[in-house]
C-alpha cells in the first residue's frame, strides 16, 4: 500500500486522478514490469479518449473520433474502466461499482453518452494495439557457464532459470527499440570501482550485517515491496493539482510510458551482459582474479534477489525514468510525499524532493544486498535517457499554448 500526502483540486482533473489511483490498486498484484505495461495501456487509453475530444495534443494512435461537445470526464472514466476490466476480469464487480459511482456525477445528457463511446473506443484500440506486443510468452534463461561475472540462479528462482528473458521483445510505447539505450558493460572484476562496490555490499548488504544503519534496513525492506508504478503515480497526481483534465491525462500517460519502456530497456541490458548478483560474487570472491575482494561463503542478502541478472538495477532504471519525466513536466521543485507499506509496519518515509526518493531506492538495493552501487548508477543513467526520449518524442502539444512546459 502506498500513501501520499495530496488532495484533489476541486473542478480540475478529479476523474483522471481518481481512476489513476484505481489503476494503481488494480495492477498491484502483478510484477513491477507487468504493472508498468498495464499502467501505460490504461493511461494512454485515458489520454487518447480525452484528447479525441479536446485536440490539445498530438494523439498516440490517432484513430479515435469524438465530437468536441462530448464529456471528457465520461471518456476518461470509460477508457480506464474498460482497459482494467479487460485485463483484470476478477475485479469486475469493484470496477463496475467505481464506474457507476464516477459516472453518476455527470448529467445524463448526450455529451455523457458521447464521452462514454469515445472512452470505450480508445480502450478497445489500445487493447488491440497491445494484443501481440511480446509480453505474453514468458522465456527463461538458464546459465550455461559458471565463469566469474556470469549471472547464476539464486534462491527462489523458478526451475526454468532467470525470469523476464522475453521482456526485451516487448514492443516499447515511446522509444524506438529495447536496445536503443543499451548501456556500456559493467566494470571489470579487477577494477577499482568494482572492488569498492563489492566491499560496500559485502560489509553493508548481508543479512546479518552490523554495518547497516536501521534506517537503511527500513528502506531496503520498503522498496523490496513497493514498485515504481506505485511510488511515482501518486507523486505525479499531487504535482498535477490544478492542471486541466487533458494535461493531467497526458502527464500520466507519459509517466507510465517511460516507466514501461525503462523496463524493456533494462532487460535488454541485463540479458546482454548477464552480470552476477552480489551474493554470487561475494561467495566466489576468491575466484574473480581480484586479491582485494575477500570471499564470504556464507553471504546472504538482507532481501531476496530477483531472479534475473543484476546489471543494471531495474528499480533504478524505472524510478529514474519516472523522476526524469515528472521533473521535465513539472520542474525539479518540491514534491512532498509519504511512502508506507504494510510489508514494513510502523515505518514511514517522508520526502519533499524526488531526488530523495531515488537516493533511497539506490540505497535500498545496495543495503539490501542485491545490487552493487554501479548497478544503481547505470540504471539511473539509462532511466534518465529513456525518460528524456519519451518526453521529447511523444504526445506533443498540437499548438502553442503559452504554457510554461518545454515544447
Amino acid at each position: 500500500m502506498i500513501a501520499l500526502s495530496f488532495s484533489h483540486a476541486i473542478g480540475s482533473a478529479d476523474v483522471v486522478s481518481d481512476w489513476n489511483a484505481i489503476m494503481v490498486t488494480t495492477v498491484s498484484g502483478q510484477s513491477p514490469f507487468a504493472q508498468a505495461r498495464f499502467a501505460a495501456i490504461t493511461q494512454l487509453a485515458v489520454f487518447e479518449a480525452i484528447n479525441a475530444i479536446t485536440g490539445d495534443f498530438k494523439p498516440y494512435l490517432g484513430t479515435i473520433n469524438a465530437p468536441s461537445s462530448a464529456s471528457a470526464e465520461a471518456a476518461a472514466i470509460a477508457a480506464a474502466h474498460t482497459v482494467l476490466k479487460n485485463y483484470f476480469p476478477a475485479n469486475a464487480a469493484s470496477l463496475d461499482a467505481a464506474r457507476a459511482s464516477s459516472l453518476a456525477a455527470i448529467p445524463d445528457e448526450p455529451a455523457k453518452s458521447a464521452g462514454i463511446a469515445a472512452g470505450d473506443a480508445a480502450a478497445a484500440a489500445m487493447i488491440a494495439a497491445r494484443a501481440d506486443d511480446g509480453s505474453g510468452m514468458p522465456k527463461f534463461h538458464m546459465p550455461s557457464t559458471s565463469d566469474p561475472g556470469e549471472w547464476q540462479t539464486t534462491p527462489g528462482c523458478p526451475a526454468g532459470g532467470g525470469a523476464f528473458l522475453h521482456w526485451p521483445e516487448v514492443t516499447p510505447f515511446g522509444i524506438k527499440s529495447a536496445s536503443q539505450f543499451r548501456l556500456d558493460p559493467p566494470p571489470g572484476l579487477t577494477s577499482t570501482g568494482y572492488t569498492r562496490n563489492y566491499n560496500e555490499v559485502r560489509t553493508s548488504g548481508g543479512l546479518n550485517s552490523t554495518e547497516r544503519p536501521q534506517d537503511r534496513a527500513d528502506v531496503a525492506r520498503i522498496y523490496a515491496a513497493v514498485t515504481p508504478v506505485a511510488v511515482f503515480n501518486p507523486v505525479l497526481r499531487s504535482a498535477a493539482e490544478g492542471k486541466s483534465l487533458g494535461e493531467t491525462a497526458r502527464a500520466l500517460a507519459l509517466l507510465n510510458m517511460a516507466i514501461s519502456d525503462a523496463a524493456v530497456a533494462t532487460f535488454d541490458t541485463k540479458y546482454h551482459y548477464r552480470f552476477w548478483r552480489p551474493e554470487t560474487a561475494i561467495r566466489a570472491g576468491d575466484m574473480d582474479g581480484n586479491p582485494k575482494t575477500d570471499p564470504d561463503a556464507a553471504f546472504a542478502p538482507l532481501i531476496a534477489a530477483p531472479c534475473f541478472p543484476g546489471y543494471p538495477s531495474a528499480h533504478a532504471t524505472l524510478s529514474y525514468a519516472a523522476r526524469e519525466m515528472i521533473e521535465r513536466i513539472f520542474g525539479a521543485g518540491p514534491k512532498s510525499s509519504t511512502v508506507t507499506t504494510s510489508a514494513v509496519p510502523g515505518v514511514t518515509l517522508q520526502y519533499d524532493k524526488l531526488r530523495q526518493i531515488t537516493a533511497d531506492i539506490d540505497d535500498a538495493r545496495v543495503y539490501g544486498g542485491i545490487h552493487f552501487r554501479f548497478d544503481q548508477d547505470a540504471g539511473a543513467e539509462q532511466g534518465r535517457r529513456v525518460g528524456e526520449y519519451v518526453y521529447k518524442h511523444n504526445l506533443k502539444r498540437a499548438k502553442a499554448c503559452g504554457c510554461d512546459e518545454e515544447d
